[in-house]
């Protein structure tokens, strides 16, 4: 097994030293990617069929050298709501895994090693930002067994509101925009489609990983065990 390390450009920068690009092994590494590259992998393999316009980190997963997967992180739907949950959090200082989608058969715990590669390089490239997290919701079944497997932290779960048209699932806020400023087209067709539209109650869990561990002290929110991986009967979605 070839040893992990980050990954840095070839060349210097202007500043003299090599750019920060990624990390892990020969075979098996994340490398952040450009936004055009991460859009187009998502929208054609994520089951949501849909992008968070608003990301900015893009993170491409390659196994011995082919993408094989991507990991969008971002702004909260509130970015705001940071110092909510973490006291004193600016909105700059924390972000959301917004997306994330692996190719079948490319190893064992491939998203496990994903996440917790990423986790790494956002500690070192983006040293604002103090912690992040995702949610995990019914459709995944192990109701967040990947973060726990790379030390997330659980913080509860909550009840959401999502609504499948034409194969492409949507989030209950979708439903509700009005200004005509805000809303996106896919948002508008939701909306004039809803007759056909299909909603579903599902359970989202809440995952933090603290990145600077001095943040932690400010916690509004208790953490609890976790919740147990798998329930019979629920289809298991990445």
């Amino acid at each position: 097994m070839s040893k992990k390390k980050y990954i840095f450009s070839e060349q210097s920068s202007l500043w003299g030293d090599p750019e920060l690009l990624g990390f892990g092994s020969d075979d098996f590494y994340v490398k952040e990617i450009d936004r055009k590259t991460s859009i187009n992998y998502i929208k054609k393999n994520h089951y949501s069929g849909k992008v968070t316009s608003n990301s900015y980190v893009h993170i491409g997963v390659y196994v011995l050298g082919d993408l094989m997967g991507v990991l969008q992180l971002g702004p909260a739907m509130n970015p705001a709501s940071g110092g909510s949950i973490v006291k004193g959090t600016k909105n700059d200082e924390w972000m959301e895994l917004n997306r994330m989608h692996l190719m079948d058969g490319i190893g064992d715990y491939p998203e496990s090693k994903s996440i917790a590669y990423t986790m790494k390089y956002i500690k070192r490239k983006y040293r604002k930002i103090k912690w992040i997290q995702s949610f995990a919701d019914e459709r995944c079944g192990g109701f967040g067994i990947v973060y726990q497997a790379c030390s997330f932290g659980f913080y509860g779960e909550h009840t959401s509101t999502f609504w499948v048209l034409d194969d492409v699932w949507y989030h209950n806020k979708a439903m509700t925009i009005k200004d005509p400023k805000k809303i996106a087209p896919s948002e508008k067709y939701l909306q004039e489609n809803k007759h056909r539209a299909k909603p579903y109650k599902l359970r989202q869990f809440r995952y933090i990983k603290f990145l600077d561990q001095r943040a932690k002290k400010n916690l509004i929110l208790e953490e609890k065990p976790y919740p147990k991986h798998y329930e019979e009967g629920v289809e298991r979605k990445k």
